[in-house]
């Protein structure tokens, strides 16, 4: 009875035929181990045929979404049942699941249902993430055992229900007349095993794995009867070429057929196995057809398409199928050992596929950066809408990669700290938008990822070039292999320090826009040099410890500030890296931070941290969601002896006051010690009606003195700069001579000396 077809279930419907009639038995297990919560609870019936386990759990509480795919189900179903069921028109595997998309469910069931799905691990996988905190799963299905041999492909193994029951964290397993009844709970995240098969003989060294997605960007992967998950592939015959040996593999082992041309080497994996040395090509196939079947029994119990996201929880994997996985799309995988892996020299042409869903989550996006006003051009808003951004990040759900507000993570450090990261959309939006490109165009791009780069090729377009710079070997590899997977063709992935740009690709005029997409300190000589006349750079700098996106223009030697954007990066890793100067106080409970410039003498700061601490209210407020970015700036480029007083919580003794969450802007002199905290005056600060008023502390004998100056440029920002913007920035090469600046405050950093012009008066 194995139907696969939707046409076979309407058939079988509408014939009136049915499936065996929901059971006292069943009813007693639901009702005993499943109940409907106290509120009522939501039910998501997968695979409800006429309705009658929808219906059921209606009647005890739930309120159900019921979904079948079949036409002729739904049409019975929805002749009878309460009002608490909606019938739902959807195929669990295949469907862009938008009905159920704001639903989390207290139970989901599949009776009788759960034989027939072709990819189990993933369905069963994204189920998992729609249980609500204590929810379970109820998979009922007959026994292969119990099952006469005719109709076996409709029952389930032991085997089968030892897979299932391995990806749970709490397992009950009841007998309910005959019928196998799981209650699954807790989906587990396992961690990665790689797997061995038995020693290779001597012949068996050389192979090949055959990577192969669907047209939904998935990963074909078959269940081998050694209990692993593996890429179908096997060791070369004779002289057979890869490519030769990858698509006949394939061939052998699943029913689809590709021709060698549209199969590509992409490295070399050469490991030990035990004592025998063992080759593997890993190939990406590109094109196939023919209809996926398990052509092997003796040696896979199935095959099934994997999201790339979902393959570091499976359970175990068929090692040089791993690597090869993490060869195609690196860090899919983490933690794997290390092999050594020789990169193939030609990159293979792109390869397309995405599940519905991802295309609506990537509009809904573009849709909210829009409204946000970070994209007004249309260039930028069709990049946003075209770009697969979540095939830059392959081991994120697509929620989390069309997040917009959202920077993924996509490298750490032995710390656990981020060393590489896919921005938020809207940032990323906005930094393009700064760079005023237009068609034809040659970006540089400092800090590679792939996504980035990729949306500014689509805004130069056909004529255009894009070239990344990153100094992590990883990351350009990672961007490379994205790129040529899923990219335009113009993007350029270079290893190197970014700190020189990239030399050896300027155009004979300079760049016509350079980004920078990491937190700097200072700003590049050769960034400065690089860039054509009249054009944008765009740079995440830091100021005393506050970063800003700020776009500049070139005019000759100097850099002119045309915008800033609140935001915030990863940190430098390449030669401009820089460790920031710190003092401890009152054995590490606090700490003053001297972002730029060295550290200033503390002497006597100790000691009037032990006398009383004198507050003076500022009179100004703000409103809870209200920004004061601007004063932050106006602060620490004005105040002298401005540095930042940071507080460990962990001894946190109620000392400095300071904002959870947050550093504050503090001033030295004189052995004393001055800075800024926010305090709520009416409400709460996070109520709507609440508002903060700033108040300085001071502790030590110039205290007093130094509190006063903080509130008067508090008031000062408040009464001549509130809401009025940024300041007049002009960045000039290190070494011009203080005649040729403009009237301002000067920062002077190793490579450059930022002027910035605030309108107030006298500045």
């Amino acid at each position: 009875m194995g139907y696969t077809q939707q046409g076979e279930w309407d058939t079988h419907y509408a014939e009136g035929r049915r499936f065996r009639p929901l059971g006292d038995t069943e009813r007693a297990l639901l009702a005993e181990h499943v109940p409907a919560p106290g509120d009522g609870g939501r039910a998501l019936e997968v695979g409800c045929g006429t309705g009658e386990l929808a219906l059921h759990l209606a009647s005890t509480g739930y309120t159900v979404d019921a979904v079948d795919w079949a036409d002729s189900a739904l049409g019975h179903a929805q002749g009878s049942g309460p009002a608490g069921v909606r019938w739902l028109r959807l195929d669990v595997e295949r469907d862009d699941l938008a009905a159920l998309e704001d639903n989390t469910y207290d139970l989901i069931t599949i009776r009788l249902a759960y034989a027939f799905l072709s990819d189990r691990t993933r369905v069963m996988h994204d189920l998992g993430r729609r249980l609500r905190e204590g929810g379970a799963i109820v998979v009922i299905a007959p026994l292969a055992a119990n099952t006469p041999t005719e109709k076996r492909d409709i029952a389930l193994a032991e085997d089968e229900i030892s897979l299932l029951s391995a990806s749970w964290e709490r397992v009950q397993r009841f007998d309910a007349d005959g019928l196998a009844m799981m209650v699954l709970r807790g989906p587990r995240l396992n961690q990665i095993a790689l797997a061995e098969k038995d020693r290779p003989s001597v012949h068996a060294v050389t192979g090949a794995c055959a990577v192969v997605t669907d047209a939904h960007g998935r990963v074909l992967l078959g269940r081998s009867t050694s209990g692993m998950w593996e890429l179908p592939g096997g060791r070369t015959e004779g002289s057979e070429p890869f490519e030769q040996t990858a698509v006949r593999e394939l061939a052998e082992e699943t029913g689809l057929i590709a021709d060698p041309a549209d199969a590509h080497v992409l490295s070399m994996l050469w490991d030990d196995n035990r004592g025998i040395s063992r080759l593997t090509a890993v190939v990406r196939v590109t094109a196939h057809s023919g209809t996926l079947a398990c052509r092997e029994p003796d040696k896979f119990t199935r095959w099934e398409w994997h999201p790339l996201h979902t393959l570091a929880h499976l359970d175990r994997i068929f090692a040089p199928s791993a690597q090869a996985l993490d060869a195609v799309w690196p860090g899919v995988l983490p933690g794997l050992p290390p092999m050594h892996a020789y990169q193939h020299a030609i990159i293979h042409p792109r390869v397309d596929g995405e599940p519905p869903q991802a295309v609506r989550l990537r509009l809904d996006m573009t849709a909210r950066v829009i409204v946000g006003g970070w994209a007004p051009s249309n260039a930028v808003r069709a990049a946003l809408r075209a770009v697969p951004r979540h095939r830059f990040t392959p081991e994120s759900p697509l929620a989390t990669a069309y997040d917009d507000d959202l920077a993924v993570v996509t490298r750490r450090d032995d710390e656990e700290q981020a060393t590489s990261s896919v921005s938020a959309a809207w940032l990323q939006a906005d930094m393009i938008e700064s760079l005023r490109l237009e068609p034809g165009m040659t970006v540089c791009e400092v800090g590679s990822g792939g996504y980035n780069a990729e949306l500014l090729a689509h805004v130069v377009g056909g004529g255009g070039r894009v070239v990344s710079v990153d100094i992590d070997p990883y990351v350009v590899a990672r961007t490379r292999r994205f790129t040529a997977e899923a990219g335009s063709g113009r993007v350029t992935a270079l290893l190197g320090d970014g700190h020189l740009g990239a030399p050896g690709h300027v155009p004979a005029a300079g760049f016509d826009g350079c980004v920078i997409t990491h937190n700097c300190w200072d700003i590049a000589p050769s960034w400065r040099e690089q860039l054509a006349q009249g054009r944008y750079l765009v740079v995440p700098l830091e100021i005393h410890g506050y970063t800003r996106a700020i776009t500049l223009q070139k005019h000759g030697d100097v850099l002119h500030a045309r915008g800033f954007t609140f935001c915030g990066f990863v940190r430098d890793l390449g030669s401009a890296s820089r460790t920031t100067p710190v003092a401890d106080l009152r054995g590490g409970e606090l700490q003053l931070r001297f972002e730029d410039g060295e550290p200033a003498d503390v002497s006597g700061i100790e000691d009037a941290l032990h006398g009383a601490r004198h507050e003076l209210p500022t009179g100004v407020t703000v409103a809870p969601m209200e920004s004061f970015e601007t004063l932050q700036l106006y602060l620490a480029t004005t105040l002298p002896g401005f540095c930042r007083l940071a507080l460990d919580r962990a001894r946190d003794t109620a000392i400095a006051a300071v904002p959870r969450g947050a550093d504050a802007a503090a001033v030295l002199g004189g052995g004393s010690l001055a800075y800024l905290t926010h305090t709520p005056v009416t409400g709460t600060a996070s109520s709507d009606e609440g508002r903060a008023e700033f108040i300085a502390h001071a502790y030590g004998p110039d205290g007093t003195r130094l509190a006063e100056q903080l509130a008067a440029a508090v008031r000062s920002w408040d009464q001549q700069l509130r809401g009025t913007g940024y300041p007049e920035l002009a960045v000039f090469p290190a070494g011009t001579a203080d005649r040729e600046l403009p009237a301002g405050h000067v920062l002077d950093k190793p490579h450059s000396r930022l002027v910035f012009t605030w309108n107030t008066e006298g500045s």
